[in-house]
């Protein structure tokens, strides 16, 4: 019998079967989908700047937390398996076309000073000369300032799945594709789960599937809001790379890889287990790239795909054990954060399953606590991120 079995094969899952294993537990990890099958395969893997600073929320001390993890994990993955998941300080730039969006983007350089980021507001020339490929996008007349995150990053969800995934095996973790449809539960504990090959027995279990993560806590009477919001990509393959940043507007953005592929994202749409893209969203989103850069002469339309994120009711994950049942633990909500969260979320947790001090206070993500008032709508939250995709318009 393993020590543990984590149910759910995606970043988070992957990333606690890891750290426990790493601290000499034995981990059996039941993945419903592998690979390009999982929401963190499907990200773009933007990490925007993530300063500790005072008066900060818990959600931003775990994404501030989890960056600096990421640094060491990069390093540490790529000495173990030989995979470089791309991490790469490439910056930020982010646009703005009308009066109001200058104006927020301004009030925005004026949150990420105050934080400790450098944000750097450039004029129509300035944004120019920062990324020159601009200037011949069907957009380049109407922008009217920018500003630039010098501390932004991206990194390769899918190498970073890779090596991951390589590193468990090394330390051990079984790994497969198991579709749970029952526990059984004896008092207080856990004893096994029925899939559709036989029965799992562990010592304890975790809840890591992301946006199917409700429904599972559903068998325990417990109501967690990890509701799918689909975010559709498309992937262009150009002769090379155009752009050295990330680009923002508004909600759309452009990620330059440097092999020449360029990812347009992206959606957030509240529609369901829906994880299929739509002529309409692949059409708009190609346009984004043209009003943004141009033509393209070479461009290859290569592909495009969507990913469900767990959406989030305060804009906080709920991570840590169940109530009312001893060994039964939950990482799972993080939304849009899932990729940078997933270091911090997994210390976390492997921590409070080992009974070791914890970075940060645990009780802010615990499962079970107070949901936000009624009527307001917390920073990060779906519904906060739902009411900004109909404002955005720049």
């Amino acid at each position: 019998m393993n020590d543990c079995c984590i149910v759910g094969g995606g970043i988070i899952g992957l990333s606690l079967a890891r750290e426990l294993a790493g601290r000499g537990m034995t981990v059996r990890l039941l993945a419903r989908g592998r690979g390009a099958d999982t929401t963190s395969w499907a990200a773009a893997g933007i990490f925007p700047p993530a300063p500790m600073h005072a008066g900060i929320s818990p959600a931003d001390a775990l994404t501030a937390w989890s960056d600096t993890l990421h640094r060491t994990w990069s390093k540490d993955l790529e000495a173990e398996t030989g995979i470089d998941n791309g991490l790469l300080p490439s910056g930020g730039l982010h646009l703005a076309r009308s009066a109001a969006g200058v104006e927020r983007l301004r009030a925005d350089a004026g949150r990420w000073r105050e934080k400790g980021t450098a944000a750097d507001l450039l004029d129509a020339q300035e944004v120019m000369a920062c990324e020159p490929a601009l200037a011949s996008g069907d957009d380049a007349g109407a922008i009217l300032t920018g500003m630039l995150l010098r501390d932004e990053m991206q990194f390769r969800p899918s190498r970073h799945l890779d090596a991951l995934e390589a590193s468990c095996r090394s330390r051990g973790v079984v790994i497969e594709e198991a579709d749970v449809r029952q526990f059984v539960i004896q008092g207080t504990r856990v004893e096994r789960a029925v899939t559709a090959t036989g029965e799992i027995a562990a010592g304890a279990w975790v809840l890591a599937a992301g946006s199917w993560t409700g429904g599972l806590a559903n068998a325990f009477g417990i109501a967690l809001d990890t509701r799918p919001i689909r975010g559709q990509i498309v992937l262009l393959r150009l002769p090379r790379p155009v752009i050295t940043r990330i680009v923002n507007r508004g909600l759309d953005y452009l990620v330059q890889r440097p092999d020449g592929r360029l990812l347009v994202g992206s959606t957030i749409e509240d529609i369901g287990f829906d994880c299929t893209t739509t002529p309409d969203t692949v059409e708009r989103l190609e346009g984004v790239a043209r009003a943004l850069l141009g033509e393209l002469p070479g461009s290859v339309f290569e592909r495009s795909w969507a990913g469900l994120r767990p959406g989030t009711a305060d804009g906080r994950p709920t991570i840590g054990r169940l109530p009312d049942l001893d060994n039964v633990y939950i990482s799972a909500g993080h939304f849009r954060a899932g990729l940078h969260q997933s270091t911090g979320s997994a210390v976390l947790l492997a921590d409070l399953m080992t009974a070791r001090p914890t970075h940060l206070d645990a009780s802010a993500f615990a499962p079970g606590r107070a949901a936000p008032p009624a009527g307001t709508i917390p920073a990060g939250s779906t519904a906060d991120y739902l009411a900004r995709t109909v404002a955005a318009i720049d």
